[in-house]
């Protein structure tokens, strides 16, 4: 691989390998099964042979192919298990593998972004890649000053494959949902394209990584690498490393996965008030335990802007369900744009389906797994069910868009962690105005 596949036929063709790819199993599946063979391990095999190919297209084609698999990866959690099984590892791969650039490219992005001089800022600089993610390539690298840093170089051509693979996506979404049963692919590769341009340039990262990590600055639970330098293509930041939450996902003890939850729980909820931003790649490659117990958080390319923290209006709709109060949080639903205009929706149907947001609240700790989730997949998803006619009632004004998606994405993650979180005493101190209305005005003013 000397390059980033550039051309969209080329591309598009690796792209569409995957529904063809399932299709084709799936026929010979069937005719397996007329010879005499074993519907269930005829099934079995049809699925890690398609997870096989999800991890080898998208891993090698990177871009915004890469992304998509990385923000599926976030959602297995609620698929159901006969279908996510064989998919999960090749997803957790997503996360932070796929195929290196060669040396000279890299060399030749460090010269373009830093100058042909690049190697005198690095008293050492490993040429083998130490992690890979959708649109560049870290490597460990000595500073001038004696640091250790993490460099991360840009894939040439990542702006060209980004654009061209969440175009094809798109397109393909329809074929491409038996991939991920159970998700609504569509939305969230229209919600991809929208944040794309942000992550291409670097110094737009340097600048929310450094906000972030002057907020948390000596905190004792969440640990920002600093930046060290920055260009358009690459940047420079500390190196620290740790146990990846993927690994406490499949093998951590119970502890484990509990205090892990507890902190990226504290993550999500306190940014938007301490640093006016939300880090919006919530998938489990961007975070790490370190030995000391604090959560570090990497890749702050995409970021919604909070300015006055999490949406008022989202909390207080939360605060509604949970005191009880249908009508007041119907009006407050149509009143905000969350309702399609003359909907019949009745007030008590609107606190039946927020019940994802508020049955976690309810008690001082819930044990967040994937049956819960998939369950509220199911109730929403189930055409049969009134929740699905909810559903398409209701309404996400674009504002709100990237909030839900993130939020949902580290609700996902808990359920993949299996734990048990003091969600409620979280969201207390962060938003107490979810649980006491006299709250509000001084919340609003803080």
């Amino acid at each position: 691989m000397t390059d980033i596949p550039r051309r969209t036929a080329a591309r598009t063709a690796k792209l569409a390998s995957l529904p063809l790819g399932v299709a084709g199993r799936a026929a010979a599946g069937w005719s397996r099964r007329l010879a005499g063979g074993d519907g269930d391990e005829i099934s079995a095999q049809m699925m890690a042979k398609s997870a096989e190919q999800l991890f080898a297209v998208l891993g090698e084609l990177k871009g915004g192919a890469m992304k998509f698999g990385q923000a599926l990866s976030v959602f297995e959690a609620a698929i159901p298990d006969e279908y996510a099984a064989p998919f999960r590892e090749s997803l957790v791969k997503l996360q932070s593998a796929a195929p290196p650039m060669p040396s000279a490219d890299v060399h030749r992005m460090l010269a373009e972004q830093f100058g042909r001089g690049w190697r005198e800022r690095f008293r050492d600089f490993d040429e083998t890649p130490a992690a890979a993610a959708s649109i560049g390539q870290v490597h460990r690298a000595v500073w001038r000053d004696g640091r250790d840093v993490a460099v991360k170089v840009q894939y040439p051509g990542a702006d060209e494959a980004l654009r061209s693979d969440l175009r094809q996506l798109s397109r393909m979404s329809r074929i491409m949902q038996p991939l991920v049963p159970g998700l609504e692919i569509k939305p969230l590769i229209a919600e991809l394209r929208e944040r794309m341009e942000e992550e291409l340039d670097y110094r737009d990262e340097a600048e929310h990584q450094r906000a972030f990590a002057a907020a948390y600055d000596g905190d004792d639970k969440i640990k920002v690498p600093r930046v060290v330098a920055s260009a358009p293509r690459a940047m420079v930041t500390e190196w620290v490393t740790g146990q990846r939450l993927s690994d406490v996902i499949r093998g951590g003890s119970q502890d484990d996965r509990d205090r892990a939850a507890a902190l990226l729980a504290e993550f999500h909820y306190s940014a938007p008030a301490r640093v006016g931003l939300l880090h919006a790649d919530p998938h489990p490659g961007n975070f790490q335990v370190l030995d000391d117990g604090r959560l570090m958080v990497l890749d702050y390319g995409a970021v919604a802007r909070l300015p006055h923290g999490l949406p008022r209006p989202l909390s207080v709709m939360v605060r509604l369900a949970l005191e009880d109060e249908p009508v007041a949080l119907l009006q407050l639903l149509r009143d905000h744009g969350f309702v399609r205009a003359a909907s019949p929706l009745a007030a008590e149907e609107a606190v039946e389906y927020l019940a994802p947001f508020t049955e976690p609240l309810r008690t001082e700790t819930f044990r967040f797994n994937r049956r819960w989730l998939q369950r509220q997949a199911e109730r929403v998803g189930d055409l049969r069910r009134p929740e699905f006619q909810v559903g398409r009632e209701l309404n996400l004004p674009p504002q709100y868009l990237l909030v839900h998606r993130v939020t949902m994405g580290t609700l996902g993650v808990l359920c993949q962690l299996d734990a048990d979180v003091a969600l409620r005493g979280i969201v207390g101190r962060w938003q107490p105005w979810v649980f006491d209305a006299e709250d509000e005005s001084a919340g609003r003013h803080a």
